[in-house]
């Protein structure tokens, strides 16, 4: 009973206290989200039970697995670091990118890939080369960035034309966009079900359908039969863009975040 009566002989939570809390907890489900669907989640599990071996051992009195858990602690700090470098880098830049910096930062960089969004989009269908281009925006494309090509490089119109050329072995699938960075390619997308959808709809706009249906991410698609540009956003499908269009909605979706834009009816046919 005497550590009961320590607990509540102490000095009351202030105002810094409860801040600290919500600081520490904030940066811990971060991190939980940041390292959710990758290898490092074993990696903490690993760590998990080291540190569960550690108490254990000192409660137990095992002093053997006590000092060969003390003495692996260095080594696997080490190991970690050599292990997962790239993830560590993206977990910096992660940080680096939060919402806090973004509003300090102009928007020139989300201007800069709309309008090589635009581009590539026109390229792709005066050539009438078939693509799928998903833009990531509050809600997360993880999964389907784990499932494709790893690319996490600078957006341009020269890399996105590369991709979707029929030579190309990243054609098939979808590029997705993560903070203006091509962060995947080949991206397998899930298909939609709905039932009203014209018959005459291919694999990549029921695709794009699909994925927004699942979260609030846009995509872009050009058709490789007719060459026409297609914006899908919310499950529903705007087809027929010029390239004015395009940049409009895009901007529209991309750089007024905040606010409601108005829905336009979905296109069945």
């Amino acid at each position: 009973m005497h550590w009961i009566t320590s607990f509540l002989r102490r000095p009351p939570i202030g105002w810094w206290d409860l801040a600290d809390i919500l600081v520490v907890s904030i940066f811990m489900y971060e991190v939980l989200k940041l390292i959710r669907g990758t290898r490092a989640v074993q990696m903490a599990l690993g760590g998990c039970l080291l540190v569960g071996l550690f108490y254990g051992s000192r409660w137990g009195h095992l002093e053997t697995m006590n000092w060969l858990v003390r003495n692996m602690i260095g080594y696997v700090v080490f190991a970690v670091i050599v292990l997962f470098q790239s993830d560590i880098r993206r977990a910096l830049a992660h940080f680096g990118r939060a919402p806090f910096f973004r509003y300090l930062a102009d928007s020139s960089a989300a201007e800069d890939t709309i309008e090589e969004l635009v581009v590539v989009a026109s390229r792709l269908s005066s050539e009438r080369i078939g693509a799928i281009i998903a833009i990531e925006r509050q809600i997360g494309l993880r999964n389907y960035i784990e499932g494709g090509i790893r690319l996490d490089a600078v957006l341009s119109y020269d890399l996105l034309q590369s991709i979707f050329l029929p030579t190309s072995p990243l054609h098939d699938g979808a590029v997705i966009v993560q903070e203006e960075r091509v962060a995947a390619a080949a991206c397998f997308l899930p298909l939609t079900v709905n039932p009203r959808l014209s018959k005459g709809l291919g694999s990549r706009h029921r695709a794009a359908i699909g994925l927004t249906e699942e979260n609030d991410s846009v995509a872009i698609v050009v058709s490789e039969e007719t060459g026409s540009v297609s914006i899908v956003v919310d499950g529903q499908l705007e087809r027929g863009l010029d390239s004015d269009g395009l940049r409009t909605r895009l901007r529209s979706l991309l750089l007024q975040r905040h606010e409601k834009s108005p829905k336009p009816e979905v296109q069945y046919t």
